[in-house]
């Protein structure tokens, strides 16, 4: 087995340190990659800022050009990356296909921002000073991007960091998740051969006390894009300083079905909403608000389904749910599951574990007080709650600290932008599940599910500043 190497200041670097990538299904050794430290990371930090006009000055052609390559590249070598994304991550190889697919739009997506990066003439004469200005305001890259990414999405949510970063003519220094870092790694082999400058790209693995301290408190790094727990999010916000943070959080998604909604229609999605990568999604479903006068008909026609949704090895692609990311979080459900039936809520089938895979798990009569319900479980389990009024179940969907996406299923347009205008999230699903997403649209939420927004266009605004510029025609 050769050692993975990492890409510090122009070069493939052997650090001398190494960390083990593992399969979590059988725990085999899967990858040994080198490991990077503090100072490894300064010598990153230094190298990306010394070189970032080199990305800066790129024309909106050439990044537009590098990343549509990226694009192309991904989905020429599709199958080589869907495996090492599988087997690393735990992720079904049939969601795995589709993730590579979607970062291959992404940067599609990216390479369109590359080639409309402008800015605006400013009407200076509409204000009473302002006669005889003219001038305008135009978008620069901020430097250098620190990118801080999770396991659960090792390529598509590296590709919401990287793509824009690099659609706007900023450097990029990657921190990928240390359980799930070979496929940024095939990422990075990806951008170098596409044609992005050897400054553009630097990639550390290692930990956030160690690596992930350093990017967040250098003052050469002009923003922190990062995805991950809200605990660590917090603490990047105290320690960015004055930095530009962008933070991704997560979620306890809801979604209400209401009296009038096709139960044929909602299952199917509330299925692959709450069970896909093994409910390791930040816009998983864990919630389900159902009306009393269709409770008992969703609920019987739901576990049905649940009950008959493979699970096992993450390599075959009939499996939904596969191993969780680690033996030590498939323990962590359990035990908020087995709490859950003590304090009173119902197992209507799962709930059982063998090693990192936890059986895809449904519970009644849970509440908002239970640890299921109100903190974000992130594994393959859902809660399912009765109610009585629209009111009531936003009123309860909004009873969270969490407040990324939800969704609900209604053919009353009123219900549905009764449900729009309550419900404090940072977008509403309509007849479709809250874990929707494409790729150019906004992502991102509010409360604790964090600060600023993902998907290329907005990204880039994120990541680059506003210079504006005044003439003096007088």
């Amino acid at each position: 087995m050769v050692t993975k190497k990492l890409f510090i200041a122009g070069g493939w670097v052997d650090t001398g340190n190494y960390i083990d990538v593992y399969n979590p299904f059988d725990k085999s050794l899967i990858e040994k990659i080198s490991l990077a430290d503090e100072k490894w990371t300064e010598k990153a930090i230094d190298y990306a800022y010394a070189n970032k006009h080199i990305m800066a000055g790129l024309t909106a052609k050439e990044r537009g050009e590098i990343l549509n390559k990226v694009s192309n590249l991904i989905i020429k070598n599709s199958d080589e990356i869907a495996s090492i994304i599988a087997k690393e991550s735990g992720k079904s190889l049939r969601f795995a296909k589709g993730e590579v697919l979607r970062s291959s739009e992404t940067f599609q997506f990216a390479a369109d921002e590359a080639r409309r990066l402008s800015g605006e003439l400013i009407p200076f004469d509409a204000a009473a000073t302002g006669k005889n200005r003219v001038g305008y305001y135009k978008r620069y890259p901020l430097g250098v991007i620190g990118a801080i990414t999770p396991f659960n999405f090792p390529l598509n949510l590296v590709s919401h960091k990287v793509a824009p970063a690099i659609a706007a003519g900023n450097t990029v220094i990657l921190k990928p998740a240390s359980t799930t870092p070979l496929t940024a790694l095939r990422l990075v082999e990806i951008l170098l051969e596409a044609g992005l400058p050897k400054e553009g790209i630097n990639l550390l693995v290692g930990s956030g006390s160690k690596v992930g301290n350093k990017m967040v408190e250098s003052d050469k790094i002009g923003m922190i894009s990062f995805t991950g727990s809200p605990e660590v999010g917090l603490e990047i916000k105290k320690k960015a300083g004055m930095k530009k943070v962008t933070l991704e959080l997560g979620n306890n998604s809801a979604v209400i079905i209401h009296n009038d909604a096709d139960i044929a229609q909602t299952l199917p999605k509330c299925v692959i909403g709450g069970f896909a990568n093994s409910g390791q999604v930040c816009i998983s479903i864990q919630r389900i608000y159902v009306h009393n006068d269709i409770a008992d008909e969703f609920i019987e026609q739901f576990s049905t389904a649940v009950k008959n949704t493979p699970f096992g090895s993450q390599l075959d692609e009939s499996v939904v749910v596969g191993p969780m990311i680690e033996e030590k979080e498939a323990i962590r459900v359990e035990e908020w599951v087995n709490e859950a039936i003590s304090q009173g809520a119902k197992l209507i089938c799962g709930g059982k574990r063998n090693g990192a895979i936890y059986e895809p798990t449904v519970l009644l009569d849970t509440n908002e007080n239970m640890k299921v319900v109100r903190e974000e479980i992130f594994g393959p389990v859902v809660c399912i709650m009765r109610y009585n009024s629209i009111e009531e179940a936003i009123e309860k969907t909004n009873n969270s600290k969490f407040g990324l996406q939800a969704g609900i299923f209604t053919k009353d347009i009123k219900t549905a932008f009764k449900a729009i205008e309550g419900i404090d999230v940072g977008g509403v699903m309509v007849n479709d599940m809250p874990t929707f997403r494409v790729d150019q649209m906004p992502y991102g939420g509010v409360k604790l599910s964090g600060t600023g927004r993902e998907g290329p266009k907005f990204a880039v605004e994120e990541m680059t500043e506003i210079k504006t510029v005044v003439f003096n025609l007088e």
